[in-house]
């Protein structure tokens, strides 16, 4: 990774925070991007020689701002790892059109509107390397995840085409599926699945890890080191898969 750049957006915390370390342990030039200049400012000073851009990447226009200012001041970017945007949990219920529309918003277009810009430009360049964190929810249904599992199917279908459509271009679109990941947002969902179940966080935690057959949340670090392998020319015949990392919780062919 010496020498390369890579853009990291949701890069201020957790899954896109560790890949902002695992990169720089490669030598990597390192840019993240996030929604708030606080949380950027403060990832920043983890970050020595860092750079970070605020956008709100649901917004076309914000996010192919942000990419220009980014190879503007620091060239071309080589990987991105998009790693923006999470959508709300809800019971079924509770859905209306707009709250998938909603969920929409906040993950699939937070990446596309990043990932359709910028792999155009690879393409031109002819090479490149874009890694996608997704989410397990767009392989397997959970109720209180409808809107937002509908997001990251789309997202992996997305995956799938564009590493097709750019193959032969140097580009290379691959897709990391998380399970349950120790984070400040699955902590979020694990509070708001609680309260669905009406048992306590602890209890819901339990259980969920209970389903993990490696009987443990996966560390953001854990997914860092896929992303650093998959972005590696070591990885350089590896296009157009998701690959799923929750402790074998879905024993599924893939």
């Amino acid at each position: 990774m010496a020498e390369k750049t890579i853009l990291i957006t949701g890069g201020s915390k957790g899954i896109g925070l560790a890949c902002a370390h695992a990169f720089a342990a490669e030598g990597a030039k390192i840019v993240i991007c996030s929604r708030a200049q606080a949380n950027i400012d403060e990832a920043l000073k983890t970050l020595p020689g860092a750079i970070g851009f605020a956008a709100d990447l649901t917004s076309a226009a914000e996010a192919a701002a942000m990419l220009e200012a980014a190879e503007q001041q620091c060239g071309p970017i080589d990987v991105l790892v998009s790693s923006a945007g999470a959508a709300r949990r809800s019971p079924p219920d509770e859905l209306t059109p707009e709250f998938y529309r909603a969920a929409m918003d906040a993950k699939f277009f937070s990446t596309i509107n990043v990932v359709d810009p910028l792999v155009k430009r690879m393409a031109a360049r002819g090479a490149g390397v874009i890694i996608n964190i997704i989410g397990a929810g767009g392989k397997v249904a959970t109720t209180t995840h409808l809107a937002g599992g509908a997001a990251n199917a789309a997202l992996m279908l997305v995956t799938a085409g564009l590493g097709t459509a750019y193959a032969a271009q140097g580009v290379r679109v691959v897709g990391i599926n998380p399970g349950l990941t120790e984070t400040g947002r699955v902590a979020e969902g694990m509070a708001s699945d609680a309260r669905l179940a009406g048992i306590t966080e602890e209890e819901a935690r339990a259980r969920a890890i209970a389903r993990i057959p490696m009987g443990r949340m996966a560390s953001p670090e854990d997914i860092a080191n896929a992303a650093v392998f998959l972005a590696s020319d070591k990885a350089g015949y590896i296009t157009g898969i998701t690959i799923t990392m929750d402790g074998a919780t879905s024993s599924v062919i893939v």
